[in-house]
């Protein structure tokens, strides 16, 4: 009798299994891949041809091997190991060596606060559309200094600096409700001086004023009203009248290149001159609880502490906790 089971099959047969296993053997070879790269096969190969440049045992440049999956159990069926081979790196003669240039790059846009002529600052509300389109590029880029560089990165950030250009406008305006009357306040260099400082925040903020081009450095902004959307709501003065009386300090922000500069200090030290001549007496300013720098700053312009936000406040709106700061103007 005959023992191959093949037999009983027809020739058709068997040419067609014979095709259908093809797809069925490369799976399994594709499968067996990882497993033959994990045994070691193809680095017992490899050894035969890298076997030359093995360095010997008594080199100063050899390590003790260390365990390395297969190599470790069968340290006598291969006695190569990655970890063996130790090379000398090549350097190349000093006539190929790529001749670089020397040059000291220019301090632009970096986080070290600069020395600022303070002469040359001027502190007064904006007046021009140029002016609080320089002042909206300047919030962008100090708020929004996080965001990553990416493509459309400069895209995004033009959109919103638009955003807060039509908003700003609206609020001066008095399109917006719950705004008695809303001023901003900026802080600019002539062109010159700025471009000492950065180059990058020059292009960004510069404007032009009875025929001077300037940058705007800081700004914020002035708002006569009962209380900001989202923020604490200051308690003084009460009774009738108190949105006449009460104004909040918003979107304060210097270039980071200027600051520990006293642009800071004049911008406030501006708006509580403003504030007092609307008619004000309570002025109030949030800052954000690990926002030392501004508090220090609002400290030395007056400012004490009246409330803060609740803790569940500040986690719906995904924030930090904000202090609310008060300062009599009477």
């Amino acid at each position: 009798m005959n023992k191959n089971p093949f037999l009983f099959l027809n020739r058709r047969t068997t040419r067609r299994n014979r095709k259908d296993s093809i797809p069925f053997l490369l799976s399994l070879l594709w499968l067996l891949v990882p497993v033959i790269r994990r045994h070691g096969t193809v680095m017992a190969l490899l050894s035969a041809s890298v076997q030359p440049l093995i360095p010997s045992t008594s080199s100063s440049n050899y390590s003790a091997p260390r365990t390395c999956g297969f190599f470790s159990k069968h340290p006598s069926s291969f006695p190569l190991c990655p970890s063996r081979l130790s090379f000398t790196p090549l350097t190349p003669p000093e006539s190929c060596a790529p001749r670089v240039s020397r040059f000291v790059l220019p301090r632009v846009c970096t986080d070290e606060p600069l020395i600022l002529d303070g002469s040359a600052l001027t502190v007064e509300e904006a007046v021009s559309d140029d002016e609080l389109w320089a002042a909206a590029r300047l919030r962008v880029r100090t708020f929004y200094d996080c965001i990553q560089s990416s493509y459309g990165v400069e895209d995004h950030k033009t959109y919103l600096a638009e955003r807060e250009f039509e908003a700003l406008k609206d609020r001066i305006a008095g399109k917006r409700i719950g705004f008695k009357r809303v001023s901003c306040i900026n802080a600019t260099l002539p062109v010159s001086q700025a471009l000492r400082t950065a180059i990058e925040l020059c292009s960004c903020c510069k404007f032009s004023k009875n025929g001077e081009e300037r940058v705007v450095v800081g700004s914020l902004d002035l708002n006569q009203c009962l209380r900001l959307a989202d923020e604490i709501t200051g308690k003084r003065p009460q009774g009738i009248g108190a949105d006449f009386a009460r104004a909040y300090l918003s979107n304060v922000c210097v270039a980071k290149e200027l600051h520990r500069n006293g642009v800071g200090y004049a911008l406030v030290s501006k708006s509580k001159k403003i504030a007092y001549e609307w008619g004000i007496t309570d002025l109030y300013a949030h800052v954000a609880v690990d926002n030392e720098a501004a508090k220090k700053l609002y400290t030395k312009t007056g400012f004490i502490y009246e409330s803060d936000e609740p803790a569940w406040q500040a986690r719906f709106l995904d924030r930090p906790r904000r202090l609310l700061l008060w300062v009599g103007l009477s």
